[in-house]
Order: C-alpha cells, then structure tokens, then sequence
C-alpha cells in the first residue's frame, strides 16, 4: 500500500506542524519588537566595531548598553539609527529594514539623544524642540496647529515648558538634556536612542533624567541608552547589554549581567558586586572602594 500524500505522511507525527508554529513564533516575536539587532557586523574601514551583536527590546523596555570605551556602544546606536550600515546582518524597526528606509522614515519611528556637543546657535528651547516634527513636514513647510500641539506636550512631558524661550545656551546641563529628550519624543518616535544620557551631569541631574526616562516606558516607547554608569544602569535598565571588543559578553537582567567575573574581563580591574542597600539590584564597587568599605565596617 502506497502512503498517504499530505501532512499525514511524516514520519515523526507533528513534525510538519511544529515547523509552522515554530515560523510563526519566530514571526510573531519580529513583529512584535519595538526594535530588533541580529547578527550585525560593523567595521570602520578595516578596524571592526562590531562583531554578531544582536539584541531585542520590547515596547516598554529601557534597554541600558554598557561596556568599557571602545567597546561598540555608540557604534550600536548608529547602526540602529542607520547612520551606519552594518556590513552583514540586519536591524528592524516595529519589523521593517533600517537599511530600506528613508532618513525621514528612520527619523519618525526613532528619535535619538546624542552627547551635547558645541552650540546651541542662539536658539531657544521651543526651537530645537520644534526640530523633531521635521521629519513630518514638508521641505519649507510650517508647522501645523498639530505639529505644535505636539511640541508643546513634548515639553511638558520632559518640564521645560517654563524653559520655552530660553536661549539654550544659557541652560544647565540637565536643562539642556531635557531640551534634547522633548525634541526626539516630538518626533513621535516608537524608539528612543540616547547616547550617554548621564554625561556631564551631576548627581541631582543624572537621577532626575534616569527617572524622566524611565517614566517614558508607560507610554509604550523602548528606550535604548548607551550608559557610562554602570551603577546608574543597574537602578534603571532591564534588559542590560554588556558590549566589550565589539562582542555581547552578557545579555539579560542585571543580576544576570553584573557578576563580577564577567565585569572584571569585560573591563579588566577586580570588582565587588553587593546588592543595593535599598533597591537590592547589583551594585557594582572597584576593588579600592570595596577594600575601604569592608575595612570602615569591620
């Protein structure tokens, strides 16, 4: 008797199924990420950058990358906001190709928080803040009522809005920082990118734009923010990427990524990690600090 054609004629009953359920699994969880890395591959000409990087952030995550410098962080970023086209590998957006937008597409579903760097040019703060509704416009177009409306929420969503007609040149550091925030979420964007959000800042600042940002969340955005702190990372980020030559040393939670071992080839000094006195999440000390803590409670 010849077998029956179709389905049935699997050896392994269920087999053929699994397979579709598997793609569709596959399929489901692409599509559902607000921003997905795999597998990507970046070099500055011969010197490589990154090397299989792949990393997924759901809506509602604040996704903290850390490493020591040099490691891939900004690079990373770059390449999620395609201003740098990795040389193998692939990054989507709410499961479109970076690579086959426009920059104006790029820019509408992700905005980006860059280091401050020069000046401010004499514009105010409602200005640069009205920039992020550029990839919604027009060339030489003039903002709607919409488009300003969305602005001025932007601005009172980060707490400037007192700030509007402040040069930005005469703000603060942190003050500054927030101008740079609402400018990106007037884009609308269903990903935020921020470079080192924390630099330059002081204690008071660097705590008031963690939680601003980590606020963000509730609206369903991701966050992705390359952090210097590794302790400032550990209070407000989960998932935890740890880059170190342009490779994932550890992915996960921050317990998960902030072990000693790994931190101590990561960044090649011996640490002490000890749960926060009050949150209970790692707390990361260089070897010195640990050495003087335990001696001061002894």
């Amino acid at each position: 008797m010849r077998p029956r054609k179709g389905p049935t004629s699997s050896p392994l009953p269920g087999v053929g199924e699994g397979r579709v359920r598997g793609a569709e699994v596959a399929h489901s969880a692409v599509a559902q990420a607000a921003i997905l890395v795999d597998q990507i591959v970046c070099r500055y000409g011969a010197i490589p950058a990154l090397d299989g990087v792949s990393l997924t952030v759901s809506p509602g995550e604040m996704c903290g990358i850390i490493g020591p410098n040099g490691s891939g962080k900004t690079t990373l970023l770059r390449a999620m906001d395609a201003v740098v086209s990795p040389e193998r590998g692939t990054v989507l957006i709410e499961g479109r190709p970076v690579a086959k937008m426009s920059r104006r597409e790029v820019a509408a579903l992700a905005g980006v928080v860059p280091q401050r760097t020069g000046s401010g040019f004499g514009f105010t703060a409602h200005e640069i803040v009205s920039m992020g509704r550029a990839p919604h416009l027009a060339p030489l177009a003039a903002e709607t009522s919409k488009d300003l409306e969305i602005v001025r929420a932007a601005m009172a969503q980060t707490g400037i809005l007192h700030l509007a007609h402040r040069p930005v040149d005469t703000l603060s550091g942190g003050e500054f920082q927030r101008v740079l925030i609402a400018r990106a979420l007037a884009q609308g964007p269903r990903v935020l990118l921020l470079d080192e959000p924390t630099a330059h800042l002081d204690l008071r600042y660097q705590i008031e734009i963690m939680e601003l940002l980590s606020a963000l969340r509730q609206g369903g955005i991701a966050l992705v923010a390359a952090v210097h702190d590794v302790n400032l990372a550990s209070a407000f980020c989960d998932p935890l990427v740890l880059l170190s030559g342009g490779r994932v040393a550890a992915l996960g939670r921050p317990d998960q990524v902030l072990q000693a071992p790994i931190l101590e080839a990561a960044y090649g000094i011996p640490v002490t990690v000890v749960p926060h006195p009050v949150s209970g999440r790692p707390h990361v000390l260089a070897s010195g600090a640990a050495r003087q803590l335990t001696s001061e409670h002894r």
